[in-house]
């Protein structure tokens, strides 16, 4: 008797074996219950099952014939039971091999659509063979079954902690937190005005100046529409860090890319509401956030100030900044697989009716092709027109301000180019030029125009995958002629005599830095700035910046 019953054991659990098999474990849905059982990939994961199609006769899966060795096994567990689902196209896909986590799986769902039949009033439909069979399997599954319910238990802590938390089924939060330790070396320079005596500059008379202090940005992020991606971008931002005592000549020439002042205060930095018109076409509009920067593609994809390169200089082409717009209408149209075309008007203050509103004030307006010739590189050119006042085409980069008078009004147009190439996965090589040519038309008469270049190279995964390397050498905006009838920049700091004119001699910015990833959602990058030639003047010694940035994003 003890012998028949071992063969019977034997073939029970045989058949529920290759029933269970046969329902392909490895892949999402293998069975059916009020329980909705789990399949686990490995023994470090736990994925829940994408949606199946239950069969209530075995005859409904077209791969399992009535001549396999299996049938009968499979209409046990199907017609008796309801323990297995088949796959939406009527596949079974029995050649499959399971864990024995998935094994366990299978015997929990089955064992609960059991205790699902008994609970109702039709004990007697239940074989207690079958019983026997899998009470034996949940002996032998013990620590499986154990580890699984563990993990499901985790998993509902965890779903309704994060149900409880959220504040909208809709709106992500996004954020960076910047801090920034940097310093310049004292230097003995030759500026405002240019005199021949040269003095300590910036106040850097004890060796190296060091400032400590942070940018802080916080973003909204709400998706309406699922299918079409409409978006509404809310951003703060705060943040308490200048590295040099606020001389708008000097500073335009030092300034980093995640430098800036608000007195520890929260502003408005982005409100914009972007949305789909087509299939290739978007639309932007926005009360804050909307600006060339914002609306254009950047072909060089290394551009944020919290993981790109260090200086301000170095993020993009200036002349991208051009009338500094806060406000306006964008769109971006993407004419075939390798031509996309973008727009943008902003305006500079359009809240303020003294400063002539959305139309009245300052404004840039401008227009970007982007091109991909290959499948390496990408290539953006772009023209821009722009209305500034208070004597500055308003980027704060370089030569930003072109006249010593703040009551000077120019219109300004502007033409650039940028080129990135992706000689392999690991280096990336580019370059930009930029060209302004501004009239003045309040205050005074005459032109201003300047050109500003860079090249780099980029290190991607250097050491590491999520590290940066990069090298930037450029030319920040210089005025390299001017006729203004009065106030010209480079006679007022400091030429010789007064008179029509470009800058003296060239400012060289040479950056070096490099991001290492310690965590998915922490950087440190340490760097060097050097800058050649401040102001455009050549008796002026370099001056040296270095920088450690610390980006923390969640």
């Amino acid at each position: 008797m003890q012998i028949i019953f071992r063969l019977f054991f034997v073939a029970g659990v045989g058949l529920l074996y290759i029933g269970l098999s046969l329902m392909g474990f490895d892949k999402p849905a293998i069975a059916q219950s009020q329980l909705k059982p789990i399949k686990t990939q490995n023994l470090e994961t736990v994925n829940a099952p994408v949606n199946t199609e239950q069969v209530t006769s075995v005859s409904q899966l077209s791969d399992v014939r009535s001549q396999d060795w299996s049938f009968t096994a499979l209409q046990t567990l199907v017609e008796r039971y309801g323990c297995i689902a088949g796959y939406p196209d009527r596949t079974f896909r029995g050649q499959q091999s399971i864990s024995r986590y998935e094994f366990a799986s299978g015997i929990n769902a089955c064992l609960a659509k059991i205790n699902e039949i008994m609970a109702t009033g039709f004990a007697d439909k239940v074989s207690q063979a079958d019983i026997a069979t899998i009470k034996k399997l949940q002996e032998e599954f013990a620590t499986e079954l154990s580890t699984l319910r563990d993990r499901l238990d985790k998993l509902a802590t965890k779903t309704t902690k994060l149900e409880a938390q959220q504040f909208s089924p809709t709106t992500k939060l996004y954020g960076q937190a910047i801090l920034g330790l940097q310093g310049r070396f004292a230097n003995i320079s030759d500026v405002l005005p240019r005199d021949g005596i040269r003095n300590v500059d910036d106040e850097s008379d004890k060796g190296i100046n060091l400032t400590f202090g942070y940018s802080l940005g916080l973003t909204f992020l709400t998706q309406f529409d699922f299918a079409n991606r409409n978006l509404l971008l809310v951003s703060l931002s705060s943040s308490n860090l200048s590295l040099f005592s606020g001389l708008p000549l000097r500073d335009a020439y030092t300034l980093l890319g995640y430098e800036g002042s608000s007195n520890n205060q929260f502003s408005l930095s982005d409100l914009s509401y972007r949305f789909k018109v087509s299939d290739n076409a978007a639309l932007i509009i926005g009360a804050a956030g909307v600006s060339p920067s914002a609306v254009f593609r950047g072909p060089n994809r290394f551009e944020s100030s919290g993981a790109g390169p260090l200086s301000a200089f170095a993020q993009r082409n200036p002349i991208l900044g051009l009338g500094s717009g806060t406000a306006g209408v964008g769109f971006d149209w993407q004419l075939s697989d390798r031509i996309s075309l973008q727009g943008v008007y902003a305006a500079g203050d359009p809240a303020n009716p003294n400063d002539g509103g959305l139309f009245g004030g300052s404004y840039v307006t401008g227009l970007q092709t982007t091109l991909m010739p290959t499948d390496n590189v990408d290539v953006a050119l772009y023209y821009l027109h722009a209305y500034t006042n208070g004597g500055s085409l308003k980027t704060g980069i370089g030569d930003s301000v072109i006249t010593s008078s703040s009551a000077f009004n120019f219109l300004t147009d502007a033409i650039g180019a940028t080129l990135n190439w992706r000689i392999n996965p690991y280096v990336t090589v580019g370059t930009w030029g930029g060209y302004t040519s501004s009239s003045a038309v309040i205050g005074t008469s005459g032109t201003v125009d300047t050109r500003n270049w860079m090249v780099y190279l980029n290190f991607p995964d250097l050491f590491k995958q999520g590290n940066l390397a990069g090298i930037y050498v450029g030319q920040p905006p210089k005025i390299t002629s001017s006729t203004l009838e009065e106030r010209n920049l480079p006679s007022a700091i400091g030429l010789p005599t007064f008179g029509a004119g470009g800058q003296p001699d060239t400012t060289t910015h040479v950056e070096l830095f490099y991001r290492y990833r310690l965590t998915d959602h922490i950087t440190i990058t340490p760097g060097l700035i050097f800058v050649f030639n401040p102001l455009q003047t050549a008796t002026s010694d370099a001056i040296t910046i270095g920088t450690l940035r610390t980006t923390i994003s969640f």
